[in-house]
């Protein structure tokens, strides 16, 4: 026994058991906001907006309302609190003075993001806004922006970090109901919502929700900025009209090109491929139905009663078996039975793709360019759930010869702006030859020329690399369609490359032989003795057996009918205007 156990005459665990105390998310997340895009300021303010528009949109087209997003980044840093103190003097002359003392607050921001989605009950306001791992979506699969129920809850949590103050929202659900306004702040050792400030206030919107975050941030325009996120974010949601104040008072606003709002997406159960033997245990533990063979078609998408008695048959488990009754090692056999059995893919009516003519639309408001292309895959499944990826190219024009290609990548309808060297669609780029396509290419880089590649993914669960979903996790399955889509869309650029450069090539034959066409025209003249007015008949009647013999040839020039100089991402680029 040591000297420690003999003194306190208790093992020293009884000690150490005494520190051990049950951590909430909150509190997790309170000491790391990196996990969730808060690692600095700029990003911080941009993963802001990010959830607050993501929130928006997943609302409205939920409720099948044409959505219209209002932001507004106000910089408070212009804008100092003025405190008055009381100097009192040692003389009765002079008994008081003010004195204004200036409090600076270094990259302070308010953002303020306005919506005419359904609105939310008032019971629920404190908990999506102040508790984290709160929301709708997290057991939903199906097509969503929004998936973890984390994320306007860590922006709120940041705000509060860093200035003190409480997130604010307004919002009502119809014109018959009042608007209620709430104060609200996180407590982050029980991860429940403490309310500062509740009531009813007048609010001239019919229905929708509004939500002011103050927080330290740091506001530059550019490449990983709140304007090129809500440029990009415009582009691939053609029924989102945008109207966004930046911290200079600049108003841009993207209108909305449809009047339709996208697919409907459906709801539906989990994949038998896609479960492991720990959540299906889970699930026949929770499971209303009756027998194992009532659960494999109760619980499962593409489960009928031939396919769930094959399953039974292949795991050697009697169909009418209790699922409260089913051991560890019957569900073992019960994953093997799944898997050795041929199950249809699961449905993709869950899916809401982007749609290759709305995607090649995008790029031409976009940029400028002489090709555009655009490709939808066919709908494809990683662990049971399904997916589909859409790539789009836009190649030549204003663009830069010399640089890398601009990479866009998307994941539901949503931007990712940051680790971009993370993400599967990186890796899937790189791994092309480009060389093939027209393209020049180093080792290991992306490749070189003037083009702007666009890929998304569609799927009911997006396998994000982290909580703050800024790049795609590395599936086998998910990086095949992104290879197969790249080289669908290579081989079309590689078509157009090739008759370009057999363009130039006999553009630069037909203007060594036109050079020639005036000496011989001239020629003949002198020889056969003709007027000017004959010279010039021979010329033309030259050229047009020129172009007789050799065909007519092409023009390439940049196709900019549909662009649109407020998508436009150039830098440099005048945006906005009204």
């Amino acid at each position: 026994m040591s000297k420690e156990e003999v003194k306190g005459n208790k093992p020293i665990a009884h000690e150490l058991a005494k520190k051990q105390r049950e951590i909430s998310v909150a509190e997790f997340f309170e000491k790391n906001r990196h996990l969730l895009g808060f690692d600095n300021k700029r990003k911080a303010l941009l993963t802001t907006v990010k959830e607050a528009v993501d929130n928006a949109l997943d609302a409205c087209e939920e409720a099948k309302v044409l959505p219209e997003v209002n932001i507004q980044i106000i910089d408070m840093s212009s804008k100092p609190d003025v405190k008055k103190e009381v100097d009192k003097g040692q003389t009765t002359l002079v008994t008081e003075e003010v004195k204004e003392v200036p409090i600076l607050k270094q990259d302070r921001f308010r953002i303020i993001v306005e919506d005419n989605g359904p609105g939310i009950v008032k019971k629920q306001i404190p908990n999506i806004f102040a508790k984290m791992l709160y929301g709708s979506k997290f057991h939903t699969l199906k097509q969503s922006r929004g998936q973890q129920g984390i994320g306007i809850s860590a922006a709120a949590l940041y705000g509060q970090l860093t200035t003190g103050k409480p997130v604010k929202i307004i919002s009502k659900i119809s014109p018959k109901h009042p608007a209620h306004y709430y104060e609200l702040i996180i407590d982050t050792r029980k991860n429940e919502p403490k309310i500062v400030n509740e009531k009813e206030v007048e609010w001239n919107k019919d229905h929708g929700t509004k939500v002011e975050i103050d927080l330290e941030g740091s506001y530059q325009s550019g490449g990983q900025s709140v304007d090129k996120y809500l440029k990009q974010t415009a582009i691939v949601n053609p029924h989102v009209t945008i109207i966004y104040t930046n911290p200079e008072a600049k108003q841009m606003i993207f209108p909305r090109a449809v009047e339709e709002l996208p697919k409907e997406q459906k709801e539906i159960k989990p994949h038998p491929y896609g479960v492991e033997l720990g959540r299906l245990i889970k699930m026949l533990s929770t499971t209303k139905a009756r027998s194992v063979h009532g659960f494999l078609m109760s619980d499962f998408s593409r489960v009928g009663s031939g396919t769930s008695h094959e399953i039974c048959k292949n795991a050697s488990i009697l169909p009418d078996t209790k699922p409260k009754q089913v051991t560890r090692e019957m569900a073992e056999k019960l994953e093997h039975g799944i898997k050795k059995t041929k199950i249809m893919n699961p449905p993709t009516d869950c899916i809401s793709p982007i749609g290759a003519e709305a995607l090649e639309k995008g790029l031409r408001k976009e940029i400028k360019a002489e090709f555009y292309a655009a490709v939808t895959r066919p709908p494809a499944v990683y662990r049971g759930n399904p997916f589909i990826i859409e790539a789009g190219i836009a190649y030549g024009g204003e663009q830069e010869v010399e640089g890398q290609i601009k990479l866009l990548r998307y994941a539901n309808r949503v931007p990712l702006l940051y680790q971009q060297g993370a993400c599967a669609v990186t890796k899937s780029v790189l791994a092309t030859n480009w060389r093939s396509y027209g393209l020049s290419q180093s080792r290991g880089a992306l490749p070189i020329g003037p083009c702007t590649l666009v890929l998304h993914i569609a799927s009911v669960w997006v396998p994000f690399t982290s909580e703050s979903k800024e790049a795609i996790a590395h599936y086998p399955e998910i990086i095949k369609e992104i290879k197969l889509a790249l080289q669908e869309c290579g081989r079309k650029l590689a078509m157009y490359v090739k008759k370009k450069i057999r363009i130039v090539a006999e553009g630069k034959k037909r203007g060594y032989i036109e050079t020639y066409i005036p000496h011989v025209a001239d020629a003949l003249k002198q020889l056969l003795k003709l007027t000017e007015v004959d010279e010039e008949k021979i010329k033309k009647l030259l050229k047009q057996l020129l172009e007789k013999q050799r065909g007519k040839l092409d023009q390439i020039k940049v196709d900019a009918s549909d662009f649109d100089e407020s998508l436009a991402l150039e830098e440099g680029e005048k945006s906005g205007k009204a």
